[in-house]
Parts: structure tokens; sequence; C-alpha cells
């Protein structure tokens, strides 16, 4: 056995190395005052600085991290099997050796990012630090706030520019520019939101982020916010917004749509505001229908042409990659993520959002009828 440890023993010590850095952050993350000082005093500052320097590029670092990454696992299995090969007489010792670099490397970056970014699943969380808190709701206030939605839809969809048939049309270059001013008054409403904001990274293969079911990717590893430039328009300003308070430290995707929908409609900006208040309305909507069809018929039929058709050409085009294998597999695989960092309905927590927008909006929702 020591002869065995000896002949791979700087694998086995960098195995042991990230079993221990594992092991010390499963073990501490249910505290959360360890895990707010970690995140507030080291993580959250190596994000910021890492991310300055990659803020120096319009180019997303991540990205070429990840076709780098894709080249470097090829080449790796490729080399890994052409040793393996050659290895006359060594065969099984060469594909250990082979097989535990490549668990040693997945668990180092594995480790990165629990230690980059897992940490602020345990820390305080925004609902911790506002006070604002999701609550169950009734049907009839769900029904009062989706309406309430609608008719600022309805105020805010012709103060954006439109194609003939009646197509949201801000292009996507004025949308990433505008970006950096959406949190202002939020970030005075809750000083704990303060950040400097950079303009987010457009995606050159955005097409793919598609078929992996994604409009947007917040990146630990290199401090940045990545958008999807492929997928309708429409929804851009709140998914920058929603990247930008992963941006600040908001880990909880419930969390961070709320804030995308406050950020977007008190920014200003009109193109922001109907974003905000569509994503809103379709987190709202998607309820109120499985809560009460009669009630969200009513509710849909009073928007105007110009949002249903932005709606119609937003489910149009997800719905062609609704049914494909890597869709379904990437939804699993997130599903389980999320799960294991403690948001117990996975994917579904989406849905939580919901019982934030109807507390938050209710009392002017009630007023406004």
């Amino acid at each position: 056995m020591n002869a065995f440890f000896l002949r791979h023993k700087k694998l086995h010590l960098w195995l042991a190395a990230d079993l221990l850095a594992l092991s010390a952050f499963v073990l501490t993350r249910g505290n959360r005052a360890w895990m707010n000082a970690l995140s507030d005093r080291v993580t959250a500052p190596v994000r910021r600085a890492v991310g300055s320097l990659c803020y120096r590029t319009d180019v997303s670092v991540m990205e070429v991290l990840c076709v780098l990454l894709a080249a470097f696992a090829v080449g790796y299995v490729l080399w890994s099997a052409a040793a393996v090969l050659h290895a006359a007489g060594r065969r099984l010792r060469r594909a250990y050796s082979a097989l535990l670099g490549a668990v040693c490397i997945a668990l180092t970056v594995y480790v990165g990012f629990c230690f980059l970014w897992g940490v602020n699943y345990y820390t305080d969380s925004f609902q911790d630090r506002s006070g604002i808190r999701a609550e169950a709701v009734s049907v009839e206030d769900l029904d009062a706030v989706t309406r309430y939605f609608a008719a600022r839809l309805r105020e805010t969809a012709d103060t954006v520019e439109r194609t003939q048939s009646g197509l949201f049309a801000v292009p996507r270059r004025e949308i990433l520019d505008e970006s950096t001013g959406v949190y202002g008054d939020l970030d005075d409403a809750y000083p704990f939101l303060r950040f400097d904001d950079r303009v987010p990274k457009a995606v050159h293969f955005s097409r793919i982020m598609s078929r992996l079911d994604f409009t947007g990717v917040y990146c630990p590893y290199t401090g940045e916010s990545n958008v999807n430039v492929d997928a309708p328009a429409c929804l851009l300003p709140s998914t920058i917004a929603h990247e930008l308070a992963h941006q600040r430290g908001i880990a909880s995707e419930q969390e961070c749509n709320f804030l995308s929908v406050l950020a977007c409609t008190t920014c200003g900006k009109n193109d922001y505001a109907y974003s905000g208040w569509l994503l809103g309305y379709i987190h709202l909507g998607n309820a109120l229908y499985k809560a009460d069809k009669t009630r969200w018929k009513a509710v849909y039929s009073s928007l105007p042409a110009s949002v249903r058709t932005d709606l119609t050409d937003n489910n149009a085009y997800w719905d062609q990659f609704r049914d494909s294998r890597v869709r379904k597999a990437s939804n699993q695989v997130y599903d389980r993520f999320l799960k294991g960092y403690g948001e117990s309905a996975g994917l579904q927590s989406y849905g939580t959002v919901v019982d934030l927008l109807v507390v938050y909006y209710k009392t002017a929702a009630y007023a406004a009828q």
C-alpha cells in the first residue's frame, strides 16, 4: 500500500488537499456567521478583484475559459488513451494515474466554486437583510397583483421601440450600454446591495446557452456577468438586472428575479421598465393560470397586442429547444445543483418569486383598483 501511494504521491496529495478543503466547507457551511464573514471579507473581494481584470476586455473571459476547458478535456482524454496504449506492462497503473488526475482537476474546480460562490447560499439572504419575506398568497391577491402588472404593461408597451409588426426592437447593444445605472435607486434603498456595476458580457455562443436553457450566467471564477444575446430582446434588460443581482452576492434565483423586477421598474429607463413588468407578469401569469384559468384569461385578454406579440415570440423561440435532450439534461443537472445548495424546490424555486412579488406589490395593486 505504501508503495502504491508513493508511486502516485503527488496525485494522492492533491486529492487529499481537495477532499480536506471540501470537507471544511461542508462542515462549516451551516455556521451563518462564518459564511457571512468568509463572503464579505474574502470571497467577494476576490471575485471583484478578478472581475476588475476580466472587464478590461469586452470579450467574455468565461466563454474563452469554457472553450479552452473543452479543448483541454478532449486533449486530455486523447493523450491519456495514447499513454495507456503505449504503456506496455504498466497500462493499469497508467490508466489509474490518468483517471486520478481527471478527478483531481474536477474536484479542484468544484472546491473553487464552493468557496467563491457556494458560500453565498449560506449567508444572510436578501429577505433576511431587507425584511421583505415571501409568504403564502391567496388567489385573490395573486389575481390583483397580476392585474396590476398587466396595467403597467399597458402603460409601458408603447414607450419602447418596436417593429412594424409590434415586436420589441430596442437594439441589444443599447440595452447593454444602459445597464450600469439600473440599480441606482435600489442601492440607495438597500445599502447592502451597493456595487460598482460594469456592462455585462454578450456571449458569442449564445445559441448554445439557449440549448442549455440559460439566458444569463454569473461566473464567480472571472467575476463577470454574461448574457444570452440570441434569445428575444424583450427580456434581455430583466436578464441583465438578474445577473447584476448575482454580482451583489445574491445567490438565490428567486430573489434575483424579484430584484430584477424592482430594479428594472424603478431605474427610469423605458426598455428596462417594460422588461421588468413583463418578467413579473410572466411569473405571476403562470402562477395564476395554474390557480384559476378563468381569472388568468381575463387578465391576459387585457394585454395590448404588442405585449402578446412579445410573449408569443418569446414562447416560440424557447419552444424549439423544449424537447432537446441537451436541454433536459441541463435542467436535471441544474435542478440537482440548486437542491445541493439548499434550494429544496430545485428549478421550482423560481416560482417563489411570485410570493415575493405579491407581498411587495399587494398594497399598490389594491390601491390602483
